[in-house]
């Protein structure tokens, strides 16, 4: 039995010691076959439109005949509302952006990555401890969420998803998010980020909260694209920046493996015949990185996380060119700029050993498809 959570005091940050066996008794109930898997945000007492939803269309995106040929293996969920990329990439879609919302639920349990209420439970993180912790010695009168599993589990997604509806935490009560755990480490650049733009979360592994506010805020509504345009401004008003040609974003060898033979060979070419800048985000600290991308025309490089740094200060207009390996083509940038009015192209590579090629020819080809004045 959970301990009288009347134990703590009314103060936003109790210390007083509690506990609570609301990870176990989710396990078991999961382990004996009963319903286990209510969501949280059904339970709410009250829930609310922070922004209206709306109508978008696709545009196509840039790219050469006979690429989307090569492909050979793709994420599907990553293509709504399509499996395959083809139709995407075709642009076309009509497709209903839901409205931002927010949701109160009262005296919740946060315990390693995971939010329970009762039988409702809200996962932060793909997988809390095997083990999770009893002692709950945190108690916060109103915290507002903004973390994912999705922002826990990829840097890119933590600056386009997690930090944007940092905004609307700050809103709402104390901006809490999930304490760094050997699993999942704090991102190496994130306290840079954070501190550029301002962000200053409670950081926590286990916590009652009396009251919780939780999000949906995961459709490129323009609410949602005016917050992450706001980022950006926030991140250039700490350089000083003019237009140039482009940056070529380094990926190498960092997460997922996503091999490009000819990586540099590539990089070079672009910078002595188009003026590309070339930035290894893993050498090279945000305020550099962030002065690198600021003003380019074009964001270069292997689909990847590494790519946000420059899409986080592309100005509408601008275009990204994501170099795509066959066996793994990805397009979640693609609704970003869509959202955003920038464009989008790709090239799909050949495959090569553990790895992949692009041809430079193609490259330049493609970057000649985007419209004269953004490149």
């Amino acid at each position: 039995m959970e301990s009288d959570i009347s134990q703590f005091s009314a103060s936003p940050l109790a210390r007083q010691h509690t506990w609570t066996l609301a990870a176990y008794r989710y396990m078991l109930r999961k382990r004996l076959g009963r319903r286990s898997n209510i969501d949280l945000r059904s339970v709410a007492a009250k829930s609310w439109e922070i922004a209206p939803g709306e109508l978008t269309v696709s545009p196509s995106a840039f790219y050469l005949p006979g690429q989307l040929e090569r492909v050979t293996g793709w994420e599907g969920k990553r293509f709504y509302p399509y499996v395959h990329p083809g139709p995407t990439m075709q642009g076309g879609i009509s497709l209903q952006q839901a409205p931002t919302r927010g949701y109160l639920i009262k005296d919740v349990w946060l315990v390693e990555g995971a939010l329970y209420k009762g039988r409702a439970s809200h996962w932060l993180s793909l997988k809390p401890s095997t083990f999770p912790t009893i002692s709950v010695d945190h108690e916060v009168d109103r915290a507002a969420i903004y973390c994912t599993q999705n922002g826990n589990t990829w840097f890119g997604n933590w600056l386009t998803e997690d930090c944007p509806t940092y905004a609307l935490a700050c809103n709402e009560g104390v901006p809490v998010t999930t304490a760094p755990s050997a699993r999942f480490p704090l991102y190496t650049q994130a306290p840079a980020y954070e501190d550029w733009l301002e962000m200053k979360p409670l950081r926590l592994r286990s916590a009652f909260l009396r009251e919780l506010v939780l999000f949906e805020d995961q459709a490129n509504n323009r609410n949602r694209s005016a917050r992450y345009r706001a980022i950006g401004d926030k991140l250039l008003a700490h350089v000083a920046h003019a237009p140039h040609p482009g940056v070529f974003l380094l990926r190498g060898g960092d997460g997922d493996l996503r091999l490009l033979r000819n990586e540099l060979a590539l990089a070079e070419h672009l910078r002595a015949s188009r003026g590309f800048r070339i930035v290894n985000p893993l050498k090279c600290d945000v305020p550099g990185i962030v002065a690198a991308c600021a003003g380019a025309r074009v964001v270069m490089g292997v689909e990847g996380s590494q790519l946000v740094h420059g899409v986080n200060v592309l100005q509408p207009g601008g275009c990204l060119l994501t170099l795509q390996p066959p066996n793994r083509f990805v397009s979640y940038y693609k609704y970003l700029t869509d959202r955003d009015g920038q464009h989008f192209g790709f090239v799909v590579g050949t495959p090569e050993g553990d790895g992949f090629t692009i041809d430079i020819g193609e490259v330049e080809r493609t970057l000649d498809l985007f419209p004269r004045q953004s490149v």
